[in-house]
C-alpha cells in the first residue's frame, strides 16, 4: 500500500473535521440558520471568511506538525499547477470539467489529507489564472476539497475493480459538486415569488422540496455532463495515472526517516620508503641474494 503523502495527526484530524463541518454549514445554511439570525447579505461573507481561515489552519498545522515534507509540498505544487492548467480546457462548457479526475486519483493514491489540500489549492490557483475570483470561490474550493478527501477514504481495491470504483465515484462526485454549488447562489438568484425560490421561514421539508426542484430544473443537464466527463476520464486515463502517481510516491518515499551516518575515517597509510625497503629485501631473499643491509654488516 502506498504511504500517504500527508500524515493526519490527531490535531490535524480535529482541524479537518471542524473545517468539513463548517463547510457543510456554509453550503446548507439556508436550512440551518433561522431567519433574522444574520442578515441575508452578511451570512455568506462571514462563513466564507471562517472557511478560508480554517483552510489556512489546515495547511499551517500540517507544516508545523511535519506532516508535509518538502517532497509532498513539491508534489502538491505540481498537481495544483496541472489542475489549474487543465481547468480552462473544459471551461465548463456543457458541464465538461477536466479537473476532477486528477483530484479523485490523487486523493486515492496520496490520501485524504492530500486530496483535501489539493482541492483547495488547485481551485484557488485556477481562479487566479482564469479571473474566477468571487464570492463563489470558497464554495468551489470546499466542494473540490470534499471530492479529493472522500476519494482517500474509499475502500481497498486493485486492478480493474479499483478503476471502475473510482470512475463511479468520479461520476457521483460530479453530481454532488453541482448539488452543493447550487446552494451558493440559490437564495439570491430567483424572484421570491417563484415556486422554486428560497423563502425564509418555511419548514425544512418545503424548503428542501423547493431546492430539489430548483436543482433539477437548472443544472441536472450540466451536472450530467460533468459526471460523464469524470467517468470517461477516470476510466481511460485512470490506470496510467495511478501507476505514475504510485511510482512517484515510491521514489519520493514520503515521510521516510532521515538518518545521518558519520563518514568513514580513512586508514593511515604506511610510509612509502619503509614499504619499498621491505619489498626489496623480500625480493632479494627469494633470489638467494642477501639484502644490502646484511652485506654491509658482514663486511
Amino acid at each position: 500500500m502506498t504511504p500517504h503523502a500527508i500524515r493526519l495527526t490527531p490535531r490535524v484530524g480535529v482541524v479537518m473535521v471542524l473545517a468539513a463541518f463548517l463547510g457543510v454549514v456554509a453550503f446548507f445554511w439556508p436550512f440551518v440558520v433561522a431567519p433574522g439570525t444574520f442578515g441575508s447579505s452578511y451570512a455568506p461573507p462571514l462563513i466564507f471568511g471562517v472557511l478560508l481561515v480554517l483552510v489556512l489552519c489546515v495547511v499551517l498545522s500540517e507544516i508545523a506538525e511535519g506532516g508535509i515534507d518538502s517532497k509532498a509540498l513539491a508534489m502538491l505544487g505540481v498537481l495544483s499547477a496541472v489542475n489549474a492548467a487543465l481547468r480552462p480546457l473544459g471551461a465548463g462548457t456543457a458541464g465538461i470539467e477536466t479537473v476532477f479526475f486528477v483530484l479523485v486519483l490523487a486523493g486515492r493514491v496520496y490520501g485524504p489529507g492530500f486530496g483535501f489540500t489539493l482541492g483547495c489549492t488547485s481551485l484557488f490557483a485556477s481562479a487566479l489564472i482564469t479571473g474566477g475570483v468571487g464570492p463563489w470561490m470558497p464554495y468551489q474550493m470546499f466542494g473540490c476539497a470534499f471530492v479529493g478527501m472522500l476519494a482517500g477514504f474509499l475502500p481497498r481495491a486493485s486492478g480493474r475493480r479499483e478503476v471502475l470504483m473510482l470512475a463511479v465515484y468520479g461520476s457521483l462526485s460530479g453530481y454532488l459538486f453541482g448539488f452543493l454549488l447550487n446552494l451558493s447562489f440559490w437564495p439570491f438568484s430567483l424572484d421570491p415569488n417563484s415556486s422554486i425560490a428560497y423563502l425564509p421561514g418555511l419548514p425544512f421539508t418545503q424548503q428542501w422540496h423547493r431546492y430539489i426542484a430548483f436543482d433539477l430544473a437548472t443544472s441536472l443537464g450540466w451536472d450530467t455532463g460533468r459526471a460523464v466527463t469524470n467517468f470517461v476520464c477516470v476510466l481511460l486515463a485512470g490506470p496510467a495515472v495511478l501507476t505514475t502517481f504510485r511510482r512517484a510516491a515510491r521514489r519520493a518515499r514520503f515521510r521516510a526517516p532521515v538518518r545521518f551516518a558519520a563518514p568513514d575515517r580513512p586508514r593511515p597509510a604506511r610510509p612509502a620508503n619503509r614499504a619499498h625497503r621491505t619489498l626489496e629485501g623480500t625480493d632479494e631473499i627469494m633470489r638467494g641474494t642477501p639484502a644490502r643491509g646484511l652485506t654491509e654488516d658482514n663486511g
